[in-house]
């Protein structure tokens, strides 16, 4: 048995520091922005606490989903745990598309029925938020390798944003009196969470889906195995990703009826080309030289068809 693994490295051990890091200022800063905008009774502020709830919880997540990308193969999982940090980076991003219509639902309540806030403790700890959020954003930026870390990246950057919006629009309180300028940027921030987590939302569900991954094109695949030398036919050809940075071919290829000597150097042209041009490590090419056809994915060759059609058997595909 051969299994495939996602060794531990420094990397990782860094990536956890980070996160961990995170996690703590994250909580803290929670905290202090629930409380103020009680408060302040601003909308905006608490709409900022309720994404960093939902960044803490990514950031714990992410954390979750590096421990278990870390974890070798076994005989029950042989791809190792490549998927924990998409999995998670899924959750991340579908959690902040429910945070984001609340906030929407909630402003345009706010904008029915205007509240009055205090816009000087809105820009105190949006300050304080924009200092923090960047500098958890600049960490991420150095470790964000996969979907998992530029889920939690996203999160932060996209509350740095939001933040200094919160300390335009305290600005813009305090010069005008007009309050309505605070349920409008909670909407600002419900359309940037909501843009920001959609493509990851995507990307992700195309993995665990087992879509063909992303900037891969299955048709040029297929030229480029057929353009190697000594190869007559592929088909029945599937690329899927293990996870973000990792994909996987299978495939039939059909060849001339030679030794196996022979047909090895053709199955290393063919690794070398789905390596050097597409990044795909993990494949597994089976060679044949009579045509076959697919019975609903099971694919049958030509020649055992007939000699079952002449005895009158019947070949149910599973």
């Amino acid at each position: 048995m051969h299994v495939h693994a996602a060794p531990a490295g420094p990397g990782a051990s860094r990536t956890q520091s980070v996160l961990r890091v995170s996690l703590v200022v994250t909580l803290a800063y929670v905290v202090v922005t629930f409380v103020a905008g009680l408060r302040a009774h601003s909308l905006a502020l608490l709409s900022e606490a309720g994404h960093n709830v939902s960044d803490f919880l990514a950031l714990a997540l992410s954390f979750v989903a590096v421990y278990f990308q870390t974890r070798p193969a076994d005989s029950a999982r042989t791809f190792g745990y490549q998927r924990a940090g998409v999995l998670a980076a899924f959750v991340n991003a579908s959690t902040l598309v429910v945070i984001a219509i609340w906030i929407g639902i909630e402003a345009v309540h706010r904008l029915a029925v205007p509240v009055v806030v205090q816009p000087r403790l809105m820009m105190i700890v949006a300050a304080a938020g924009v200092v923090m959020n960047g500098v958890i954003a600049l960490l991420l930026w150095g470790v964000a390798h996969d979907v998992n870390m530029r889920s939690a990246f996203i999160h932060m950057a996209g509350d740095t944003l939001s933040t200094l919006a919160v300390i335009a629009g305290g600005l813009g309180i305090l010069f005008t009196g007009r309050n309505w300028i605070d349920p409008v940027l909670s909407l600002i921030i419900a359309a940037l969470i909501l843009w920001s987590s959609a493509g990851i939302v995507r990307e992700t569900l195309n993995i665990l889906l087992e879509g063909t991954p992303r900037g891969i094109s299955l048709g040029i695949i297929h030229e480029q195995m057929e353009s190697v030398e000594g190869v007559i036919n592929v088909h029945d050809l599937h690329v899927w990703a293990l996870g973000s940075q990792s994909s996987a071919l299978a495939c039939h290829v059909t060849i001339a009826d030679i030794p196996p000597s022979e047909s090895a150097v053709i199955l290393d042209r063919l690794n070398h080309v789905l390596h050097e041009h597409f990044r795909i490590c993990h494949t597994t090419i089976q060679f044949e030289h009579e045509g076959c056809v697919e019975l609903s994915g099971c694919v049958v060759p030509i020649a055992e068809m007939a000699g079952e059609a002449d005895f009158g058997h019947h070949h149910h595909a599973h």
